[in-house]
């Protein structure tokens, strides 16, 4: 009951307009997700356990590992025309011959940080990482799923996707 008022209630408001404006500060996650990691550990018997513990147990995903998921969807959004954005305002699809999927998109360079921050730069290499053997491009609900069954690694800075069956 109580984990239900928390996703019903407050997440909303945590991950409201997350494509929009996401944090690339640790300091700025962290207080984000800080927000999770209490109102789990308040929760009647799992005030011992750790966070992840607590995340599995209850079977939540992190802020932080939502926020990429939404980043991919709305890029899924706009590659296949399913929003009133237009892709060439944001992406430019790959020239160069590449392995994996066949929606492999350009890397812009952004000079600033502000820049690099922002939508269309920070999920292009997430994007392109998406293994074409486990990642279902046929719908919307498909590729959901599919993001479901992969696991997010950090890996100095940068989002590894692995298969997890």
């Amino acid at each position: 009951m109580l984990l239900r008022a928390y996703t019903t209630y407050v997440r909303p408001i945590l991950e409201f307009n997350t494509v929009v404006w996401s944090p690339s500060l640790k300091s700025d996650i962290s207080r984000i997700e800080k927000v999770q990691r209490k109102f789990t550990k308040r929760l009647p018997g799992y005030g011992d356990l750790s966070y992840v513990e607590r995340r599995a147990k209850l079977n939540i995903k992190t802020l932080e590992l939502r926020r990429l998921h939404y980043d991919l969807v709305m890029c899924y959004k706009i590659v296949f025309n399913i929003i009133q954005l237009r892709f060439c305002d944001f992406f430019v699809f790959s020239t160069w011959p590449t392995r994996g999927h066949p929606y492999k998109l350009q890397v812009n360079h952004a000079p600033v940080d502000a820049r690099r921050n922002f939508f269309a730069c920070r999920v292009v290499k997430l994007w392109n990482s998406l293994p074409a053997d486990t990642t279902d491009f046929g719908s919307l609900g498909r590729f959901r799923t599919s993001l479901h069954r992969l696991q997010f690694l950090p890996n100095g800075g940068l989002e590894i996707l692995v298969y997890t069956p």
